[in-house]
């Protein structure tokens, strides 16, 4: 049997000092092999018995190796670069010892021919050095010619001592020649072998692999393979979302993630040969400022990727809501007043995600310019190039700085480029973008003063048609944060919660598109009287800074309007405006979350409502901007948050507060808008031809309900009632489903006999079918029956397909007729999903006697699940409370139930006992269903 120390000739790999400890700590490399010859010694001959000898030893060193590593990083938890070289020297290790076992022991070969040379080398990730705790180990087995029966012996016996080990081997066998006909054909193969490093073996053939790969591919093919990558990376990005502020962002894939930074180091490695990122510095691809951005976000990212895949115990790089909680506690992130500690962790994410967004654009557009194939002659003959203004210039279609130093004198410029940016519709180079971001300091007061800055910064907004792509630009070079400081707080701000779908920068930006699409007539039927708004004349100016400041109050511990309202006091005069127009833009952004949470916590059909709305708005101009600007604020939380049923309600509390404005707060009357129902009514049971209504019957459903009932329900739930009411039996359940797509819902009418409770049961029913309750009303008729309208939503916020509607009607029936008990049945379904239990939100209940003429409205804010609104109306049942309506809004895992109810005769909740005996209730059974749903 050969000497196991003269295997160490097999491999030449130095100890590195550079890891995250000691690399003796990790593993004693002559220990370890020691062990595998003593073990070996008394194994049989037969290739399973030696495996069985040696597996427990390599599986012992590896766990104390990854248990060493993982104790020090969890000391030292932004120390990313020495922990993947201590994982990556790890597996090398492991690796280079199976090798040299299955070498020296279980295939040894004295005479070696020259056909039975074989190198070991790493590829991918394995190849740069580069690993997290359960990173795939990419290998190449190397030989000059076809394998021989020996190598396939010995490449056979190591992967199974590596899959013994779970380890997941990613490997290949090929020549040189094979290696260089396959990556001219396949880029995946062609990028895992620019990477590619010797661990052990033959020496001299991995060289020749390294230097045919150099003269043969990669210099005659570098626009091709910058092309591929440029591809890919779109492809890439579009299929992770195409957003750099995706609320769970892939850590590896997502835009602005690792692989970002990879592909510029596969680019600069198989353009310039090098060996480190650190040598672009020198070869001019980077400054040495644009390589500490680098280093800072690899090694932030790479921190991140480890301690998920620590924390999950897997290959995770999904930075899911959960373990975005985990990973920022792991890092050491604390809570502050106002934020959580996860919103600081994920602040610092986006934000080193953002860095390598403008990394990779100025190193991929510089190369791209560089060395991607000029336009062809005849097309750059025959096209007209744009033109810019001194002193700028257009350089391969890009804007650009004809003379850095005449540029610089006016700090103005640095504005300007945007402007002219927009004007001659150009993308701004690579070489601009490095000049504007290392001269970000000329941006002072001086310049913010200045009213021609403060003139080309709005124009930005007014004057082009779309301002949103220069506003995003100006954020991502810092050009926003730093002539408007108080915005800078709010960049790459993320919202813990499923409401919000990016960053508060990037939801500002988002409602500014939408408003530019507005006033391009593109949502002229989707958002018509936002678009009547905007056709009749608004105030441009105050709308768009509006929109700009209406969240800059964000993480602080105070409420973000009135903070908010409080900095455009600062803010809005250094923009240029005069002093009413700043007043009208602070009014906004202290009341921009009014017309929403009117409109979607409150009874809009209560006269009461649109009374008070209209009191605190006062004037027409003020309502036309504060609903374009909710509009903006709602679209622009993420794709699908609006929908019919917002469109609705906003349109509702619109037009009828447009009406008390315009024709005086009495013309809100409750009388005249009960005749005009019963009148409709009428007409459309008179119109029946299949079912026809005498006058008498018509007479009797008329004068059946009291007052209440003839709000806020259409003409047709009040003939589905009448309908359902006819001949109705004391002992009967009558239930009809009408799909509600003008509301994105179905609405859901039942018919009854009343009795204590039944209000409750109805939201059990729906619930136990997985209906989301979006609104409900009941009423109680003079001659006793309860008639009770809900409109519900499927789990994906859409009305119900006519397919689900009988099994909808059938489990409501045997709810409502006590075949099933919803408090039991909904146990296995009120459950949190393990994601979701990560979000906290503080329960709060208030009593408000004000803003109903006839009801006390209880409104309960707290976390959201599937029982809950079954919880909330039993709780009031018990307590022989009356609920005349339900208003549920919801926000992701955040819902406000608001009710409109009365005591047992008839009165408000005035006495405080009662509220707080009510509230006490009500807490207790969220708790108790909250430790339910996650348990």
């Amino acid at each position: 049997m050969a000497d196991p120390d003269l295997a160490l000739d097999l491999t030449h790999t130095a100890i590195p000092e550079d890891l995250i400890c000691p690399a003796g700590d990790i593993v004693d490399r002559r220990a370890l092999r020691a062990a595998l010859a003593s073990a070996l010694s008394t194994a049989g001959s037969k290739g399973g018995e030696q495996r069985a000898a040696v597996v427990p030893i390599l599986k012992g060193a590896l766990k104390s190796g990854r248990d060493v590593i993982t104790a020090a990083f969890k000391a030292d938890p932004f120390a990313a670069g020495p922990t993947t070289r201590a994982y990556a020297w790890l597996t090398d290790t492991i690796v280079i010892e199976v090798f040299v076992l299955a070498h020296t022991h279980l295939h040894p070969n004295p005479t070696p021919t020259e056909g039975e040379r074989l190198a070991l080398i790493a590829v991918g990730g394995s190849g740069r050095g580069e690993m997290a705790p359960h990173s795939d180990v990419d290998l190449l087995f190397l030989a000059p010619y076809k394998l021989t029966p020996w190598a396939e012996s010995l490449i056979e016996s190591m992967l199974y001592i590596l899959w013994d080990l779970k380890l997941k081997v990613g490997h290949a066998s090929r020549t040189v020649k094979e290696c260089l006909r396959l990556a001219r054909e396949d880029y995946t193969i062609r990028t895992s072998l620019v990477e590619e490093r010797y661990l052990a073996g033959d020496e001299a053939l991995a060289r020749e692999l390294t230097e045919r790969l150099r003269n043969d591919l990669f210099a005659q093919t570098i626009p091709d393979f910058i092309e591929a990558k440029l591809e890919e990376r779109a492809e890439r990005h579009r299929k992770q979302g195409g957003q750099r502020y995706m609320v769970e962002p892939n850590v590896k894939e997502g835009k602005g993630g690792l692989r970002d930074l990879q592909s510029l180091y596969w680019i600069g490695k198989y353009i310039h040969g090098v060996k480190d990122a650190s040598e672009l510095v020198a070869h001019k691809v980077f400054t040495a400022d644009e390589y500490g951005e680098f280093r800072a976000a690899h090694s932030f990212l790479w921190a991140v990727r480890c301690h998920l895949h620590l924390l999950t115990n897997r290959a995770a790089d999904q930075l899911t809501f959960d373990m975005q909680v985990e990973v920022a506690e792991a890092m050491g992130y604390k809570d502050t007043p106002g934020r959580r500690g996860v919103e600081h962790f994920m602040q610092d994410y986006f934000r080193f995600a953002t860095d390598v967004g403008e990394l990779t654009r100025i190193f991929l557009v510089a190369q791209e310019e560089a060395l991607l194939k000029a336009e062809p002659m005849l097309l750059r003959l025959f096209s007209r190039s744009k033109k810019a203004k001194p002193p700028y210039a257009i350089k391969q279609n890009r804007l650009t700085v004809a003379e850095p130093d005449a540029f610089l004198t006016d700090p103005l410029n640095l504005l300007r480029m945007f402007e002219e940016a927009l004007r001659t519709g150009t993308l701004i180079h690579s070489d601009a973008m490095r000049l504007i971001k290392a001269n970000l300091h000329l941006i002072d007061d001086k310049m913010r003063a200045n009213k021609e800055a403060q003139r080309i910064f709005l124009d930005l907004m007014l004057k082009h048609g779309n301002p949103e792509r220069g506003l995003r630009r100006m954020n991502e070079l810092g050009v926003l944060g730093a002539f408007i400081p108080e915005f800078e707080a709010i960049v790459a701000m993320m919202q813990f919660n499923m409401y919000h779908h990016y960053t508060v920068d990037e939801h500002t930006i988002q409602t500014i598109s939408h408003l530019a699409q507005i006033e391009r007539a593109e949502l002229d039927e989707e958002l018509p009287v936002s678009a009547s708004i905007i056709k009749k004349g608004i105030n441009r100016k105050v709308l768009y800074v509006a929109l700009l400041l209406h969240d800059i109050g964000k993480g602080r511990d105070e409420d973000h309007s009135i903070l908010g309202a409080k900095i455009v006091r600062k803010v809005a005069p250094r923009l240029g405006l005069s002093k009413k127009d700043c007043e009208t833009v602070e009014w906004l952004v202290r009341y921009h979350l009014l017309m929403s949470d009117m409109a979607q916590k409150r009874d809009i059909a209560d006269p009461r409502t649109v009374r008070d709305f209209a009191k605190a708005v006062k004037t027409k101009e003020r309502l036309d901007l504060l609903c374009v600007l909710t509009v903006c604020d709602i679209r622009g939380v993420g794709p699908g948050t609006w929908n019919n049923w917002k469109a609705v309600l906003i349109r509702g509390l619109y037009r009828q507060t447009k009406f008390a404005l315009e024709n005086g707060m009495e013309a809100l009357n409750r009388e005249e808008r009960g005749t005009e129902a019963r009148r409709n009514l009428r007409a459309a049971l008179n119109a029946q031809t299949k079912a026809s209504w005498s006058e008498k019957e018509i007479r009797t459903e008329v004068a059946r309900h009291y007052p209440p009932y003839w709000q806020g329900l259409h003409v047709t739930a009040h003939v589905d009632f009448a309908h359902l009411l006819r001949g109705l039996g004391n002992d009967e359940v009558r239930i009809n489903l009408t799909p509600d797509d003008d509301r994105d819902a179905t609405r859901v009418c039942f018919a009854m006999a009343d009795h204590p409770g039944i209000f409750s049961r109805m939201c059990g029913a729906l619930s136990l079918v997985g209906a989301n309750v979006v609104d409900a009303r009941t009423f109680t008729s003079k001659d006793g029956f309860a008639t009770a309208a809900f409109w519900v939503q499927d789990a994906d916020d859409s009305p119900y397909d006519e397919a689900r509607l009988p099994r909808l009607r059938k489990m409501i029936e045997k709810t409502l007729h006590g075949d099933v008990v919803a408090r039991d049945a909904l146990a296995d379904k009120d459950k949190m999903k393990k994601r979701e239990k990560a979000f906290r939100v503080q329960t709060s209940i208030t009593f408000d006697n004000d803003g109903s003429e006839i009801y006390t409205i209880i409104e309960v804010d707290t976390r959201d699940r599937p029982g809950l609104l079954h919880d909330l109306t039993r709780t009031l049942a018990n307590t022989n409370v009356y609920i005349a309506s339900a208003v549920i809004a919801t926000y992701g895992e955040q819902v406000v139930d608001t009710f409109y109810v009365k005591d047992m005769f008839g009165l408000k909740f005035h006495a405080i006992g009662k509220q707080r005996t009510l509230e006490r209730k009500l807490r207790e059974a969220i708790e108790q269903g909250s430790q339910r749903a996650r348990a």
